[in-house]
C-alpha cells in the first residue's frame, strides 16, 4: 500500500485532517484513485457512529448522520449533482448545450430543487435505516459508490479532454477495479447483502451515461455517486424491513 496515495485520496474526497503531501505530481490524483473505495469505508465508519448511538431516536440520528456526511465529504458530490441537474434542465436534450451549461459556475433553480430533494431523501432514509437491522450496512454504502467512480472513469470516455473524469481514468487498471469489486462483494454478502445491488446499478448508470451523453465528466461522476448512495440506502431500508419480518 502507498501511504502517499492513500493520503491524497483522503485529501481529495474528505475534509479529514491528513499529513501534508509534498512534490505533488500530475499522475498522483489518478494513481490515488485506487484507494477511493477504502476512503469510502472510512467515511461509512464515521457515519455509522450516530446511527448506532442514537438508534432509539431515528430523526435525530438521521439529521446528525446527514450533517456528518455533508461535512466529511465537503459536499463534493452534491455540487456535481446540482450542476448536472441544471445542465439537464436547460439543455433540452442537446448534448452541446448540456456541456455549455455544465461549465456555468452559478446554481440555477433545477440544481437547487434537486439538492433539496436529495438531502430530504437521504435524511428520511437515514432515519429509517437507524431502526433497521441492517443499519451497519452504512459502512459499505460510500465504498460502493466510490468504487463506481473507478468503473465509470475507466470504461466511459471523458466529455472534456482534460477534465476530472479524464484525470481519474489515467493510470487506473482494470485489475485493481475488479479486485475491489470482489473484496466488497464478499464482505457485502456476509454483512449487508442488499448492497450487492451496487454491481448491476453501477453498470446501469454507466450504460445510461453512454447512451445519453456518450461519456462522462467530473460533475457526472459526482451526480452518479449521489444517486448510487441514495439507491443503496433505499435497498438497505426496504430489504432490511423484509428481512425483519421473515421467520
Amino acid at each position: 500500500m502507498s501511504v502517499r496515495r492513500l493520503v491524497l485520496a483522503i485529501q481529495f474526497l474528505t475534509r479529514l485532517p491528513t499529513p501534508q503531501v509534498k512534490d505533488f505530481r500530475d499522475d498522483d490524483l489518478s494513481r490515488a484513485a485506487v484507494y477511493y473505495p477504502l476512503v469510502g469505508v472510512i467515511i461509512g465508519a464515521l457515519l455509522a457512529a450516530p446511527l448506532y448511538l442514537l438508534g432509539d431516536r431515528p430523526w435525530l440520528a438521521g439529521v446528525l448522520t446527514l450533517l456528518a456526511w455533508v461535512w466529511v465529504t465537503g459536499a463534493l458530490h452534491l455540487d456535481g449533482l446540482g450542476d448536472v441537474a441544471d445542465a439537464f434542465g436547460a439543455a433540452h436534450r442537446d448534448p452541446q448545450r448540456f456541456l455549455e451549461v455544465l461549465k456555468d459556475p452559478h446554481m440555477g433553480v433545477f440544481g437547487v430543487v434537486i439538492l433539496v430533494m436529495q438531502l430530504l431523501l437521504k435524511f428520511v432514509l437515514l432515519a429509517e435505516l437507524s431502526a433497521s437491522p441492517l443499519w451497519y450496512g452504512i459502512v459499505l454504502v460510500p465504498a460502493w459508490a466510490r468504487w463506481g467512480t473507478l468503473w465509470w472513469s475507466r470504461l466511459l470516455p471523458s466529455l472534456h479532454g482534460a477534465g476530472m473524469a479524464e484525470r481519474f481514468s489515467w493510470q487506473l487498471s482494470l485489475r485493481s477495479m475488479w479486485v475491489w469489486a470482489l473484496l466488497l462483494a464478499v464482505v457485502t454478502a456476509f454483512v449487508a447483502w442488499p448492497l450487492l445491488l451496487a454491481l448491476p446499478l453501477v453498470a446501469l448508470i454507466a450504460a445510461w451515461w453512454r447512451r445519453r451523453l456518450g461519456g462522462i465528466s467530473g460533475d457526472c461522476l459526482g451526480a452518479s455517486v449521489e444517486v448510487t448512495e441514495s439507491l443503496l440506502l433505499l435497498a438497505l431500508v426496504l430489504l432490511g424491513g423484509v428481512e425483519r419480518v421473515l421467520p
